[in-house]
C-alpha cells in the first residue's frame, strides 16, 4: 500500500480571514497542521526607504499608513523620535491630548479586531456592534483633523491645532424627520470633550453587550479555549509584546514599565492571562478597553480644567499661528522654510517605543544633521507575532488557522513595511 504524503495548501492572500495580503504555505496531514510558512512581500510599503528621502513632517503621514488600524499610535513613536533627537520638552497640555487619542485608537483597533475576529470564528453580529462604536471614535478623529483615518495630528512638538468647541453634527435631509435629526445630534451639541465624555459614559454597557454575545457563548469557547497556547517563556523568547505576552500572563506594558508623556499620572491597571490560549487574550484586549476608557476619562477631566498651548513656541519645529504670518513677514518666511526646506534635526540617534495596541511599536532614527532621516527602522509588533504562527498552530485543525492568525490581530502594513 503506497505510504500517504502530506500535502501543501495555499491559505491566502485572497482568503477573507487572512487579514490583509498574509500568504500561508500550510502543510497538512489530512486536517491537522504540520507546519505554517508565511510568506509575505505583497504589500511592500518601503516605508522605511521613503524616509530617507522625505523630510521630517512628510514622513509623518506614512506613520499612518502604516498599522492602519492604530494610526495615531504610530504618529505618537514618530514624533517621540524626532523629538529625542531634537531635545524639546512638548507642552503639558498637549501631552494629555496626545494620551487621550492614543487611548481612543486602542479602542478603535480592539473593536476592529474583536469585530473581525468575532466574524472569522462564525459571529457576523459582533462585527456589526463593534463598527456602531468606531463610527463615533472616526468622528472624533474627523473633528481634530478633518481626516476620519489617516490623521496627521501628531506633530513634533506636540499636535496640529487644540480640540474644537463644536462638534459636527448631522444636517437636515428629506430622508430624516426633524425630531430623529435632534436625536442623532443629542451628543453632538457641546464642544469635542462633552462628545468624548458622552461616550466614555455610555461604552462600558456597550462592552457589556460584546461580552454577552460572546465571553460565555459555547461556540466561541470551543473556538478559542486551547488554541493557540503560548508558555510566559516561549511567548518572551519569541518577542512577543502587548496582549500576545500579557496573554501568557506577563505584565508587561510600556505604559507603566517605562512611562512616556503621562501615562504616569494615570490610574489604570495590567489585565494579564493565566493560559496564554485564545481565549485569554480575547480577555485581555476586551479588559484593556475598559482600561482605555478609564485613562480618556481622566484625560477630560483634566483638559477641561487647564488650557494652554498645544505646540513648542520654536518656529523651526512648529509653523507659526495664521494670525502672527498676517502681520509678521518673519514669521511668514518661518512658515514657509519649514513646509519646504523642512526643520533641521541634529546629529546624533534615537529610538522611542509606545504601547500601541498591538504590542511594542518602536522608530529608531539616526540622523546627520540634515532635514531628512539619515536613516529610519520600525519596530512593528506584527513582525514578531507573524513569526510565531507557526509554533502557535502545529497540532490544530486547519479552521483553527483562522482562529490563531485573529488573535495575533496583524495588520499587514506595519509587517511588509
Amino acid at each position: 500500500m503506497a505510504e500517504i504524503k502530506n500535502y501543501t495548501l495555499n491559505f491566502g492572500p485572497q482568503h477573507p480571514a487572512a487579514h490583509g495580503v498574509l500568504r500561508l504555505v500550510l502543510e497538512m496531514d489530512g486536517e491537522v497542521l504540520q507546519r505554517a510558512d508565511p510568506h509575505i512581500g505583497l504589500l511592500h510599503r518601503a516605508t522605511e526607504k521613503l524616509a530617507e528621502h522625505k523630510t521630517y513632517i512628510q514622513s509623518l503621514p506614512y506613520m499612518d499608513r502604516l498599522d492602519y488600524v492604530s494610526m495615531m499610535c504610530n504618529e505618537h513613536a514618530y514624533c517621540l523620535a524626532v523629538e529625542r533627537l531634537l531635545g524639546i520638552e512638548v507642552p503639558i497640555r498637549a501631552q494629555y491630548i496626545r494620551v487621550m487619542f492614543s487611548e481612543i485608537t486602542r479602542l478603535l483597533n480592539h473593536l476592529m479586531w474583536l469585530g473581525s475576529h468575532g466574524n472569522d470564528c462564525g459571529s457576523s453580529t459582533i462585527l456589526i456592534y463593534t463598527f456602531r462604536e468606531r463610527e463615533d471614535l472616526f468622528d472624533v478623529y474627523e473633528a481634530v483633523s478633518g481626516a476620519r483615518m489617516h490623521a496627521a495630528y501628531f506633530r513634533p512638538g506636540g499636535v496640529y491645532r487644540d480640540l474644537p468647541d463644536a462638534m459636527p453634527q448631522y444636517r437636515y435631509s428629506k430622508i430624516r424627520s426633524a425630531k430623529a435629526l435632534d436625536e442623532l445630534n443629542g451628543n453632538r451639541k457641546g464642544s469635542l470633550l462633552d462628545f468624548i465624555e458622552d461616550f466614555t459614559k455610555r461604552f462600558p454597557r456597550l462592552v457589556d453587550e460584546y461580552e454577552t454575545l460572546l465571553t460565555d457563548n459555547r461556540i466561541w469557547k470551543q473556538r478559542t479555549v486551547g488554541i493557540g497556547v503560548l508558555t510566559p517563556e516561549r511567548a518572551l523568547n519569541l518577542g512577543l509584546t502587548g496582549p500576545m505576552l500579557r496573554g501568557s500572563g506577563i505584565a508587561w506594558d510600556l505604559r507603566k514599565k517605562q512611562p512616556y508623556e503621562v501615562y504616569d499620572k494615570m490610574d489604570f491597571d495590567i489585565p494579564v492571562g493565566k493560559t496564554g490560549d485564545s481565549y485569554d487574550r480575547y480577555l485581555v484586549r476586551v479588559q484593556e478597553m475598559r482600561e482605555s476608557n478609564r485613562i480618556i476619562q481622566q484625560c477630560v477631566t483634566w483638559l477641561r480644567a487647564n488650557p494652554g498651548p498645544v505646540i513648542v513656541e520654536n518656529h523651526k519645529v512648529a509653523p507659526p499661528s495664521r494670525e502672527a504670518m498676517k502681520s509678521n513677514m518673519e514669521e511668514l518666511i518661518h512658515h514657509f522654510k519649514l513646509f519646504t526646506e523642512g526643520m533641521h534635526v541634529p546629529a546624533g540617534e534615537s529610538y522611542a517605543a509606545v504601547e500601541h495596541p498591538k504590542g511594542e511599536f518602536g522608530i529608531y532614527m539616526v540622523s546627520d544633521g540634515a532635514n531628512k532621516p539619515y536613516r529610519m527602522r520600525i519596530r512593528a509588533p506584527g513582525f514578531a507575532h507573524l513569526a510565531a504562527l507557526d509554533e502557535l498552530s502545529r497540532g490544530h485543525m486547519l479552521a483553527d488557522a483562522v482562529a490563531i492568525i485573529g488573535t495575533l490581530d496583524i495588520v499587514f502594513g506595519e509587517i511588509d513595511r
